[in-house]
Formats: structure tokens, C-alpha cells, sequence
């Protein structure tokens, strides 16, 4: 129990230190925070005080910054009235001259119309006096004239028929001669310039004969082929008239078949379409489809190719490639038997030349040559002319303003403006009218024929007339008793004229006019 109390009593002495160490610590503590608290507070005073101190010495100076501000804005206010002043007084100064030169200016109009008055009265005065005299002078004339019908016993009528029939003969003689010596100038020296040209142009170009066709006969190995071609009840045939979009026709032509179309590109894909089928030998409507397909794009690509070639053939670099696929549809279009790809390189060859003799843009030149039927290759698809379909395109990409011109041009539907337009169309004659170039239908070659003659038999005075040299010249024999000489040169200009305006025709048509007359007599 001793030990026991001893302990009890050593853990209360334990405690009670421990206690009494923990409160004079606090003490201490509590002490310490107050004198920080004290510490803290006087650095706050003192910043507040200094700010204080700041916040007057920043209004001081902005106080006195705008005082300066005030007088530098109240000198310049100032100084702007003072030459708005002196501006107004220059103004006022000019004014005042102004009104005193305005004031002599009136003086002096004033001092002009008084005189311009006394002068119209003046006239007034001679135009009443030239009125008399008028009226006399035709009284004197109508007296005259009076006295001399009396004494030609004719009217002024009468004599005035004479006089102007004997003033139109010798007119006509008159008119005559300078139109023959007129165009005898122009011809002879229109014939050596322009053969000059065009030989120096001609000789410098090479191209081929023989007119390039299109192909639109497919032979066969054997009659059997048309068979397999036509079908079971014709779904072969059915089948590739619908995806091509020509006609087949099989007659009697031993082993070929004829496809008809009036588009040459659809014509073209039918033909290598059924070439690859008969030689294939697989001939149904899945394989029809497949072939006319792949040809179409194939096709596609050889348009693109051959228009590249011709475009860069003539030097026509920057064409855009929408317009070289175009161009490449020509290669199988042709016209009168021409290809008229090839008949556009040529032109735009000639154009180049004939314009490097002229001293003009040999590139444009070219360039409006080649672009000049490029109509032709689509006026299948659009309606309208080749020239106003080629015009649009041309517009259509930008091209040059003297090319459209050309385009539009070329066959005298617009005025040409421009050496170019003229040197393209020249070209284009050129082309078609060499030859072997083109070849002609009988039934075209015999209307022109007949054309011909029928415009030169149209005219009074005509006996009859003959279209020789396949249409190149025409002559023409006129009744001597109603025509003269004089009369016949009127006569072959004006049959030139008719035949300009109502026909078309290559190259050119020489006229000849005819007047003879014959005596003739027998001895016995």
C-alpha cells in the first residue's frame, strides 16, 4: 500500500509540474502574439500613412500637368482663330476683286449685246431686201422660161427629158470606163500582192492530198457473224444500237455491216466497239455493255492526245486542256471528205505564214486559225451554227478578243476587225479550195452549176450563158442590139454581185461577158 501511494502521489507531483510548465508557456505565448499583433498593426498604420502622402504628391502633379495642358490647348485655340481670321479676310479680299471684275465683265457684255442688237436689225433689213430681190428674180425667171418654152415650142418638162437622157448616155460611157480602169488597177495590183503572199505562204507549207474519212464500214470473217451479231429476237443488236446510239444495218453486203450515225464520235466507239466484238467472238449484251464502256474512255483519251499534238504541232502551248479534248474530237469529223482536225492545223499554218509576210502576230494568228472550226466538234450536241458554237466557246475560256473575232468571222457572218480575222479566213479558203483537199456531191456540184447560170440568164439583155471549168468561170452572151459595150462592163459587175450575195462557193468564180455581132452573106 506504501509503494502503491508513493507512486500515486509521484504521478500527482508529476502532473501538477507538468501542468504548471504548460500554462507558463502559454503565458508566454499569448504575450509574444499580442506584441506581434502590436508590431503588425504599426507597419499597417505606416503604410496607410504613406500611401496617404503618395496619393496627395500624385494629385499635386496631375493638378499642375493639366494646368499645362489647359494653356498649351488655349494658345493653340488661340493661334487656329487668328488664321481662321486672316483666311476669312483673304477671302473677303478675293471676293471683293472678283465682284469688281464680274462688274467690268458686265459692263462690257452689256456694251456687246447693244452692239449685237444694232447689227440683227441691220440683217433684218437686208434679209427683207433680199426677199424683194427674190421675188423679182423669179418673176423674171418664170417670164424667161415663159418666152422660151414659146419659142422651142416644148415644155421645161420635155427639154428636161432630153437633157437627161443624152446626160445619162455619155454617163454611162462615163461610169463605164472608170469602173473598167478602176478595176483593172485594183486587180492587176490586188493579183500581185496577194499571189505574192499566198505563194510565198503556200510554198512554205506541206501537207497531204488525200482526204482522210471516216471509217463507218466494219468487215466481218463470215456471213454467220451477222447472226451472232443480230442475236436471240435481236437483243445483241438492240443492245448496242442503245448504248452506242447509231444504226446497224445489215443487208445483203456480203461479210460487212454499215453503222449509220451523224455523230462521228459515236460512230467511232460503235465501230471499235464491234470490231473487238467479232474478233472476240463473245457477243451478248453483258459484253456489249462492257466494251462500249471501256472504249468510250478510251476514246476519251486518244481526243485528248490527238488535240495535244495538234496544239503543240502549231506552237499553241497554253491552249487549256478542255480545248485540246475538243480540238481532238475533230480527228474524226471530217467535212466534203476533209479532216477537220487536219484542215485546222493547216489553216492555223497558213494564217501563221501569211501573217509573218504581213509583219503581224504570226502566234495569234495561228492560234485563231486552229481554234476556228472548233464548233464543228460539238454542233451535234448544241444547238446552233458551228460559228456562233465555236464563238461561245472561245468566250467561253477567255481566249483573246482577236480570236473570237476571228472565229466569229471566218464564213462573213460579222465584220472582221482585225488583220487576223481577214488572214484566217483567206486561210480557210486556202485550205478547202487546194487541191485534192476536198471532194464534192454530184448533186451540189450540178446546183451550182445551175445557180450559176440561172443568176446570169436573170438579166436584161442576156441571149444565154455557160458555167465551165466545174463551176470556176461562167460566160455569159448578151444580145448585141440591147446592150453595148459600156453596158456589158455594168452588166459583169453586177452578175459578180449577185453571185457574192446568193451563192457559196470555194475559191473563185470568173465572169465573162460576151458581145458580138456577126454579118454573114453567101456568093453565088
Amino acid at each position: 500500500m506504501n509503494v502503491l501511494t508513493i507512486v500515486l502521489l509521484v504521478l500527482v507531483v508529476v502532473l501538477v509540474v507538468a501542468f504548471s510548465l504548460l500554462l507558463v508557456r502559454a503565458r508566454g505565448q499569448q504575450a509574444e502574439t499580442e506584441k506581434l499583433a502590436q508590431d503588425a498593426e504599426n507597419k499597417a498604420n505606416k503604410i496607410v500613412e504613406d500611401a496617404k502622402r503618395e496619393a496627395k504628391d500624385i494629385r499635386r502633379d496631375a493638378d499642375m500637368e493639366l494646368k499645362d495642358k489647359a494653356q498649351t490647348q488655349r494658345r493653340e485655340i488661340e493661334q487656329e482663330f487668328k488664321d481662321e481670321r486672316k483666311e476669312l479676310k483673304d477671302t473677303e479680299n478675293r471676293l471683293t476683286q472678283r465682284e469688281e471684275l464680274l462688274d467690268q465683265k458686265d459692263a462690257v457684255l452689256t456694251k456687246k449685246e447693244q452692239n449685237l442688237d444694232s447689227k440683227e436689225s441691220e440683217l433684218n433689213h437686208k434679209t427683207d431686201s433680199i426677199h424683194q430681190r427674190e421675188e423679182a428674180l423669179n418673176q423674171a425667171e418664170a417670164s424667161k422660161q415663159a418666152e422660151l418654152e414659146r419659142i422651142a415650142s416644148m415644155t421645161a418638162e420635155e427639154a428636161k427629158g432630153i437633157i437627161l437622157a443624152e446626160t445619162r448616155e455619155h454617163m454611162t460611157a462615163e461610169v463605164a470606163s472608170i469602173v473598167r480602169d478602176a478595176e483593172q488597177k485594183a486587180n492587176n495590183e490586188a493579183d500581185e500582192k496577194a499571189k505574192n503572199i499566198i505563194s510565198l505562204a503556200v510554198q512554205r507549207l506541206s501537207s497531204e492530198s488525200i482526204a482522210e474519212q471516216t471509217v463507218t464500214t466494219v468487215s466481218l470473217p463470215d456471213e454467220g457473224m451477222k447472226g451472232r451479231i443480230i442475236g436471240r429476237e435481236g437483243r445483241n443488236i438492240r443492245t448496242f444500237e442503245g448504248l452506242t446510239g447509231v444504226d446497224v444495218i445489215i443487208d445483203d453486203t456480203p461479210e460487212a455491216v454499215v453503222l449509220s450515225g451523224f455523230d462521228p464520235i459515236r460512230r467511232e466507239i460503235a465501230r471499235m466497239t464491234l470490231e473487238q466484238l467479232v474478233k472476240d467472238g463473245r457477243i451478248h449484251p453483258a459484253r456489249i455493255e462492257e466494251l462500249v464502256a471501256k472504249n468510250r474512255k478510251e476514246l476519251d483519251r486518244k481526243m485528248r492526245e490527238y488535240g495535244e499534238a495538234a496544239a503543240f504541232e502549231i506552237g499553241a502551248h497554253t491552249l487549256h486542256p478542255d480545248l485540246m479534248k475538243i480540238m481532238g474530237r475533230l480527228h474524226f469529223r471530217t467535212s466534203y471528205g476533209q479532216n477537220v482536225l487536219d484542215h485546222s492545223v493547216e489553216v492555223a499554218n497558213l494564217a501563221g505564214l501569211l501573217a509573218a509576210e504581213l509583219g503581224e502576230n504570226e502566234a495569234l494568228a495561228k492560234r485563231a486559225g486552229f481554234l476556228h472550226d472548233i464548233g464543228k466538234a460539238i454542233d451535234h450536241e448544241v444547238e446552233g451554227s458551228h460559228v456562233e458554237i465555236g464563238t461561245e466557246l472561245a468566250r467561253k475560256y477567255k481566249e483573246n478578243p482577236i480570236v473570237i473575232n476571228a472565229i466569229a468571222s471566218h464564213h462573213n457572218d460579222t465584220e472582221p476587225q482585225s488583220v487576223i480575222a481577214v488572214l484566217v479566213a483567206a486561210a480557210d479558203a486556202l485550205s478547202a479550195a487546194r487541191p485534192g483537199a476536198r471532194r464534192e456531191s454530184v448533186e451540189n456540184y450540178i446546183k451550182r452549176l445551175r445557180d450559176l447560170e440561172e443568176i446570169s440568164n436573170s438579166f436584161p439583155g442576156v441571149d444565154h450563158s455557160f458555167a465551165l471549168q466545174a463551176g470556176r468561170e461562167v460566160r455569159v452572151m448578151v444580145q448585141p442590139n440591147k446592150l453595148n459595150d459600156d453596158q456589158i462592163v455594168l452588166l459583169a459587175h453586177d452578175v459578180k454581185e449577185r453571185i457574192e450575195n446568193e451563192m457559196d462557193y470555194p475559191g473563185n468564180i470568173k465572169i465573162t461577158v460576151i458581145r458580138e455581132t456577126r454579118a454573114t452573106d453567101t456568093a453565088k
